[in-house]
């Protein structure tokens, strides 16, 4: 599988897809943090970097790709911020996703962003083309995380409860 990671951070994307089972043969990363790239390229040394976002151009860079993931900036959005939403140039970082599936469009993709307003939420829907789906990272971890993902990958439903708590980590 063809993977392009926007916002890669330090590639849990990929992290998740060999969790699942899913053979990745080319992954393609987008990220400006230089230590999340560190950390990426010594797990991943055969990662395909491609810097920042805002300068890639989606029409001649790498052709077919089967699935897109990332999780863009949520600064605007979240409750913990000034709501700036899309006006904070952080989370407008956004249409960069957008115009990487209208543009390549891929069998696949999976955006994350935190819990955030209806308002804003409904914007990404429309754009996505799919309701989001909210997980709360406390099913499969020991941290209280509730997360929005709006995907078309089939059949994908909240995750059974592992009952993980922070004692059974330390």
């Amino acid at each position: 599988m063809r993977v392009l990671s926007l916002f890669d951070g330090i590639s849990c994307g990929r992290v998740a897809l060999e969790r699942a089972g899913i053979q990745v043969d080319n992954y393609y990363a987008s990220e400006i943090d230089k230590y999340a790239i560190q950390v990426a390229n010594k797990n991943y040394p055969d990662t395909i970097n491609l810097g920042d976002v805002e300068k890639i151009n989606f029409n001649e860079y790498i052709g077919k790709v089967d699935m897109l993931i990332g999780g863009s900036p949520c600064q605007g959005f979240s409750f913990a911020g000034k709501q700036l939403n899309f006006m904070d140039p952080r989370s407008r970082l956004f249409f960069k996703f957008v115009e990487a599936l209208e543009t390549i469009k891929p069998k696949y993709f999976l955006l994350e962003n935190v819990k955030m307003k209806k308002e804003y939420q409904d914007v990404i829907t429309k754009y996505m083309g799919v309701e989001s789906i909210e997980i709360n990272s406390d099913l499969v971890s020991a941290q209280q995380r509730s997360r929005l993902y709006w995907t078309n990958i089939p059949n994908v439903k909240q995750p059974e409860d592992k009952h993980i708590y922070l004692e059974d980590i330390l």
